[in-house]
Order: C-alpha cells, then structure tokens, then sequence
C-alpha cells in the first residue's frame, strides 16, 4: 500500500515536475523545496538518498524529508544507485517572514524565575527523548488533516516579541477556538508523549507518524490519550485550552521532521472553513 501513496496525492503535498530528478532514480515526488517544506519522493527499486549528507530511511521505496526555517537557498541530493551515485542540486524557494508583538503575557513565561529553571531543562530533556523515539516505517495515512477548524492568528516562521523582549521565531501554526474545542490527530501515528502541565505548553500532546515525522498539540486544557496509544487520523486526542505560556484559548499546531521543524500549512490542503 505504502507505495501507492504518491499516486494518490501522498499527504496532500503538491505534485513535483519529475523531470527534476532523472526517470532511472525517481518515479514520482511531491512536496515543497522551500524552508518549512516536507518533500515526499517514490524511488526506483534498489535506489536510496542522502540530503545535504544526511541519509534518508526508506519504506518499500517511499522517502520523506523535511527544511527547517534556515534552511538557505540550495539542498544537494545525493541518490545511489548499485554503488554509483548521483548528485543533485535543487534550489529552495526564498521565504520571507512576520514579525508579532504579543503584550500582556506574564512575567515568568518571558524570563522564567530561577526556581523553575530546573523544571524547564527537566522538560527539555523529556521532549527531546519524547522525539527520537520514533519508528523507522511508516505509519501515517494517505492525507494530511486540519486538527481543527478556527482563526488563524500565529504563522510559522514569525518572529514574536513578548511584551516589547525578542523571543525565538514561532515554529508552529496558532489556531483560535473556544476553550474545550476538539482538538484531532492530522494522520495516523503512535503518541510518544502525553503531559497535562509543561512549564511552557501546558497540555502537551507528541504523536510519531514514522520515518521522522511528528506533529505536536500545545496548550491543551484536557488530553485524551496517553503515551503508547495508536491513533486514527482525526481521532480527538484533545481539546483546546490556554495552560503555558499563552493569552488566550488556541491550539500551538506544530511539526517536525528529525530536529528539522516544518510548516504544518505546507503539509495540508487550503481549508474551506
């Protein structure tokens, strides 16, 4: 089944011009050269590759790979094919990105008071572990899905200043609901992490989708599985809240592929809503 995925429109990602990469090495692609983009390709048999040196596991031929928000202006695809290889150098499209102003957060979610410092890195160390315990294989669907319908009021890539102080770039998309909306698992997976109260997310939801891909659901005000759980595309795993380091009810939607953290609005199709 895994594939036939691309012929279906693998993820909902966006057809690729195959005559990017040479017949003999690929038989379909999808996707987004661009920071924030996931890239899905269809390899011939007995052929693997590598991206920017980093080698990519394969499911029955399928291979996913992810650009972070620096990702530059280029990526070098390296495919190897009985011991000769052939390399690739694909352009990534330029990205330009918001900057917000978001006043009114407390204090201690902007420079955290020492005595939660240790909590911090504690959690740190747990959301790390949480996302390398993914599987090697496939476990996604055929679609990406929307985890729920409201107004978009954070993008990927912006860079936010929290009460006047510069913070990290938002790596996440920030959808507006009213408390307790149902929050859904954008495809299929296995949930490696399930907390109710992180310093920063409050409830925290990670699901393992294989081969590197993994969707996180911050700020949650209940949660519905737990650690271990096999979910459904569009099970509720959740519902909307405003625990953490938020100023009101949202869902913090985000999306890594490895330490890779991609564009989650680039994984799903335009919605209708």
């Amino acid at each position: 089944m895994i594939s036939t995925l691309l012929l279906s429109g693998l993820l909902s990602l966006a057809p690729l011009d195959e005559t990017t990469f040479p017949e003999m090495l690929v038989d379909s692609a999808s996707g987004h050269f661009k920071p924030g983009g996931l890239v899905a390709l269809q390899l011939k048999p007995g052929v693997s590759v590598q991206v920017d040196n980093r080698p990519v596991p394969t499911d029955n031929g399928l291979a996913v790979f992810g650009y972070g928000r620096d990702a530059g202006t280029e990526s070098t695809l390296k495919f190897n094919l009985d011991g000769e290889v052939y390399a690739l150098t694909q352009p990534l499209e330029n990205r330009d990105y918001n900057i917000q102003y978001v006043e009114g957060v407390a204090p201690k979610y902007v420079s955290p008071p020492e005595t939660v410092l240790q909590r911090i890195r504690e959690e740190g160390r747990q959301k790390k572990q949480a996302r390398s315990d993914g599987a090697i294989t496939a476990l996604f669907g055929e679609k990406f899905f929307w985890p729920l319908k409201g107004r978009i009021t954070g993008v990927y890539g912006s860079q936010r200043y929290f009460n006047g102080e510069p913070r990290r770039p938002h790596y996440g998309i920030d959808i507006a609901a009213p408390a307790g909306t149902p929050i859904m698992a954008m495809t299929s997976g296995v949930v490696t992490l399930a907390e109710e109260n992180m310093y920063y997310e409050g409830g925290l939801v990670f699901i393992d989708h294989g081969m590197g891909l993994l969707s996180a659901y911050l700020h949650l005000s209940e949660i519905n599985v737990k650690t271990g759980d096999k979910v459904d595309a569009q099970q509720i795993i959740g519902r909307v809240g405003s625990a953490g380091r938020s100023t009101g009810p949202h869902l913090d939607w985000r999306v890594y592929w490895r330490d890779q953290r991609l564009d989650p609005a680039l994984l799903v199709r335009a919605r209708e809503d």
